[in-house]
């Protein structure tokens, strides 16, 4: 009678330690009572963080006044991992992962797990082999696969953003919000984001000030966006040609301007906000930052550049979903330019631009340098979410992507993630204010209270003995 008491005992089970719950049953059936059941297993593994095993009786159990279907389910955190078909006598199989179920109670600080002394503890041991998992593995965590899902999920997205937007503009009484506008992905989010908060507050578009900042590396094909973008959505356009400014400023600092090297890519990032906070102070205005998760999780940032603003509405969203809302948004919008604007956008090479372009394109690729963002996120998703190890995180990465990436290149980009992840804790552990919209979050006042000298040493050995 687990699943229909009050007070059942598979709590005090799993307030005790038991990551495993075990219910034999002897649950008659009746019209409906298989969905309710269903639900009850469900809601009790996703209430005490297990896994839920249950078996009801089945054909054998004496029909005199009831029918016994042997309905039988495996439930992990609120996901049903197999279930049976009712009225057949078979066995079951599912994977239960104990690591996350551990992971998740740690994460919970509700959990109050204690040891009881009523429990009797029963040691055992059994022989490690590798199975095939039942189980699959989305290769990418943060992007619902089903189509009207992943359009739910973009607009609750893009919800949170605004909304905290607006609180932040309502609670600063600012009626103008500063944002630099490169013409790429994230900055174009960010400006939809920031149009949605002041629609939201009844204050003219004119109110936002869409800076373009062009410099050594810009091209012809990002500044257009930029101006487009700008233009079609009502905002106020302002373009500031910063190379004059930072080839004063290499002449200062005894820069050779033809020295393409980390100080001449981090002086234009730095110029470019120096500029959005100064006409900030100017206006009494909101600096709106565009950077997203994935470049915040690598340290993908200059820092005091554009790791910095007043408030950072991209901070939650990691880069293989910021791809997925300004789709949404274009998909959804009625007026064709914009649909046109942000289509060009979603098919320009991701890349900070600042390098030389080469005959007018894209030279400095992101993903080139880095890797993929979609590995990286992976890596970010189970490594945050779940706890998982770096050599767990490898297996599944390979079921994830076969077919796409080769075992050498995931453990090539794993060994990069870790690096820069651990290295670049200093940049987050200052971040601007920014909302939380989903379950991972790199925020040194919430989910991630890293220090910013964490040692590495750990993940890096078990990195070295994989293969």
């Amino acid at each position: 009678e687990d699943l229909w008491a009050p007070d059942p005992p598979s709590t005090s089970h799993a307030l005790a330690g038991a990551g495993i719950i075990v219910n034999l049953s002897a649950s008659n059936e009746y019209i409906g009572k298989d969905s309710y059941r269903n639900m009850l297993v469900l809601s009790t593994s996703a209430r005490l963080l297990c896994g839920y095993v249950y078996a009801s009786a089945g054909e054998g159990e004496s029909s005199t006044d009831l029918v016994f279907g042997g309905h039988k389910m495996i439930g992990e955190n609120g996901v049903m991992v197999s279930q049976s078909k009712r009225f057949r006598t078979d066995i079951l199989y599912g994977d239960l992962d104990i690591k996350k179920i551990i992971g998740e109670r740690r994460r919970r600080t509700t959990f109050c797990q204690t040891e009881k002394a009523s429990y009797r503890r029963i040691p055992f041991k059994w022989k490690e082999v590798e199975t095939k998992l039942s189980r699959t593995f989305d290769k990418a965590p943060f992007v619902p696969s089903d189509q009207k899902m992943r359009e739910e999920r973009c607009e609750e997205v893009l919800s949170i953003q605004s909304m905290g937007l607006k609180k932040r503009l309502e609670h600063t009484e600012c009626k103008r919000g500063i944002i630099g506008i490169s013409g790429g992905l994230d900055s174009t989010l960010a400006l939809l984001v920031t149009v949605r908060a002041f629609d939201l507050l009844s204050i003219e578009r004119k109110q936002i000030i869409g800076v373009t900042m062009p410099c050594f590396g810009t091209t012809d094909r990002t500044y257009k966006n930029a101006c487009k973008l700008i233009n079609t959505l009502g905002v106020q356009l302002k373009e500031i040609d910063i190379k004059e400014t930072v080839e004063l400023h290499f002449r200062d600092i005894e820069q050779d301007k033809d020295k393409e090297d980390l100080t001449y890519e981090n002086s234009q990032a730095r110029e470019r906000t120096q500029v959005l906070m100064d006409m900030a102070n100017q206006m009494s205005g909101l600096v709106i930052g565009t950077g997203d998760m994935s470049e915040l999780a690598l340290g993908w940032a200059t820092y005091n550049g554009d790791h910095m603003s007043m408030y950072g509405v991209n901070a939650g969203v990691p880069k293989t979903l910021v791809r997925h809302l300004v789709a949404y948004y274009g998909d959804t919008c009625k007026e064709k330019p914009l649909r046109d604007v942000l289509y060009d956008i979603l098919d320009t090479p991701v890349s900070p631009e600042l390098l030389p372009p080469k005959n007018g394109d894209i030279s400095q690729k992101t993903e080139e340098t880095i890797g993929p963002y979609e590995l990286h996120d992976f890596y970010l998703y189970y490594m945050l979410r779940f706890g998982f190890s770096p050599e767990k995180i490898y297996r599944i990465a390979q079921i994830a992507f076969a077919g796409i990436y080769e075992k050498e290149t995931i453990l090539k980009w794993m060994k990069v993630f870790y690096n820069r992840f651990f290295s670049q804790q200093f940049k987050r552990s200052c971040l601007p204010d920014g909302p939380k919209v989903g379950s991972v979050s790199l925020s040194p006042r919430g989910d991630l209270r890293m220090p910013s000298d964490a040692s590495c040493t750990l993940w890096q050995r078990q990195l070295e003995q994989l293969k």
